[in-house]
């Protein structure tokens, strides 16, 4: 802080477009991209955006919970605040400004239409404490998504209330410990392959199972063998994510399923990666009993920023009895009830209680239902295929410069997998990431799957054009190029974001999250 920057801010460095002479400006503006301070270095406590009257004298009610001192938040004039925020979106990378290449994301477009029907007044205004008879809409239209998910899904039964992927996982766990328990058999140990997701072994341990890994073969896929092999009485049952984090469809999941059931186990199948095959395969038939559905990944519905989300988990014949409450029930009279209570008439006994108090989350049935109406059952089968074809064009047009661990295995499903095998010593997938920033693209899921060293995880889906992934692949291509010469400027970056290379070690185990002058 000085006398000709007395806010503090920053200045900031800029690279021209193929030229790595730094230009300093005083203000940390690039042209229309605008340094932007905290609200703290913007405003102070002593001010005010708003013009208040005189405060009357009121009776001391609060007594000791009666502030002591001044509240030390900055203020600020509403064109300040306005502008703050402002400029802060525009350092947001969106989904309406490129593609979000995240891989086992599925960070897909959400058509505003299906915005627009979950805004209608009826659903974004329903309240979960509203008497039944009063939100009959909102309720035949949890009640018509659910049997749309039974009937993609080839199962038996769904719950409803699970409000994310590992929450999901939790309720399929609860249900097939509830299964086990009513035939009087404690299980303890959950098989969980390499190829997993990482949420399906620590969904596991919380709910009480021990964790045994199971490896996979040399082209990416579950090992057969091992896993039957190890299959026993103290088995519950094996979580597998299908197509897994390879980016590979699981082939031999009926042979495992069928393998799992005569051992007295049961088949979980971390449906994350659905939309890669809905419309064109049903998990049912391939034998799993409890599958979770993001519906924030595959039904159009919003992801990320932590939420919201959905993951309502369609169950088998075999475990549908052991599912949680709340659930919907049509009337004979088509009205639709909402059975709450253990001791309502019609309900199964053995359901193990509640997952949350309410019934999931309306904002994201609304959405989900609205989108697949709108495609029906030929669109999301398209949109399956064109997520794949997708996923291919990148994985053939980047193999020759990108190492594809599984490349030879055959067609990916819904993502691409590279690793940064063949860089220039030093050089490592970091590097490849930070440069994509420069090229103004988000970048792809890093160092996931663990089963490959530097993994890049690349997921374009279904609405993503020819022409835009085109860009896209021109920017791998070329940084791939760089990492494997070692062009030095590939390791300082980025150079044209807002802020340069961040520690992000240091960022994640020592956070400053409160602001001190």
């Amino acid at each position: 802080m000085n006398d000709l920057n007395p806010a503090g801010w920053r200045p900031a460095m800029s690279a021209d477009q193929g030229d790595s002479a730094a230009v300093t400006t005083f203000t940390g503006n690039r042209a229309l991209h605008l340094e932007e301070p905290l609200l703290f270095e913007i405003g102070a406590a002593d001010r005010c955006g708003v013009d208040f009257d005189e405060a009357p004298d009121l009776p001391d009610t609060l007594g000791a919970f009666r502030r002591k001192a001044r509240l030390d938040l900055p203020g600020l004039s509403e064109p300040e605040a306005v502008r703050h925020y402002t400029r802060l979106s525009r350092q947001n990378y969106a989904i309406d400004l490129g593609l979000f290449p995240l891989g086992s994301c599925t960070m897909k477009h959400n058509p505003r239409l299906d915005e627009k029907v979950a805004r209608m007044p009826g659903f974004a205004d329903v309240h979960p404490l509203q008497p039944q008879q009063t939100v009959q809409g909102a309720l035949k239209v949890i009640n018509e998504l659910a049997h749309w998910l039974i009937k993609l899904t080839g199962m038996h039964g769904v719950a409803m209330t699970p409000k994310a992927g590992a929450h999901g996982e939790l309720c399929g766990l609860l249900c097939i410990r509830a299964a086990l328990e009513a035939r009087g058999d404690a299980r303890e140990v959950i098989l969980v392959p390499e190829s997993a997701h990482g949420t399906n072994p620590a969904t596991a341990a919380f709910a009480g199972y021990r964790v045994e890994n199971i490896p996979a073969t040399e082209d990416g896929r579950v090992d057969v063998a091992a896993l039957t092999a190890r299959l026993g009485p103290d088995v519950a049952g094996v979580m597998i994510t299908n197509p897994n984090t390879c980016g590979l469809f699981e082939r031999e999941l009926k042979t495992i399923a069928d393998a799992v059931h005569a051992a007295g186990g049961y088949v979980y199948c971390d449906g994350a990666n659905f939309n890669a095959i809905v419309g064109r395969v049903r998990p049912g038939d391939l034998g799993v009993d409890a599958m979770h559905i993001n519906l924030h990944k595959t039904f159009s519905t919003p992801h990320g920023g932590g939420g919201p989300g959905s993951g309502p988990v369609v169950l088998s014949e075999a475990l549908a009895p052991y599912g949680p409450l709340p659930f919907t029930a049509r009337q004979p009279d088509g009205s639709v009830r909402l059975v709450e209570e253990e001791d309502a008439p019609g309900i199964h006994p053995e359901g193990f209680g509640r997952m949350c108090a309410f019934h999931g989350q309306m904002g994201m049935f609304t959405r989900a239902l609205a989108y697949i109406l709108s495609h029906g059952a030929d669109g999301l089968r398209q949109v399956s295929g064109d997520a794949v074809l997708n996923a291919n064009y990148v994985l053939r047009r980047l193999e020759d410069v990108l190492e594809a661990p599984f490349g030879a295995a055959g067609p990916c499903m819904h993502e691409a997998l590279f690793s940064d095998d063949g860089f220039a010593e030093g050089f490592s997938t970091l590097d490849l990431a930070k440069g994509l920033i420069d090229e103004g693209f988000h970048p792809m899921t890093v160092y996931f799957p663990l089963v490959v060293h530097g993994a890049m995880l690349v997921e374009p889906t279904e609405t993503e054009s020819k022409a835009g992934l085109d860009q896209f692949i021109g920017a791998m291509r070329s940084l791939a190029e760089r990492a494997r010469e070692g062009d030095p400027l590939l390791k300082s970056a980025p150079h044209l974001a807002p802020r340069r290379r961040l520690d992000e070690t240091l960022a994640a185990r020592k956070p400053k999250l409160v602001w001190k002058d």
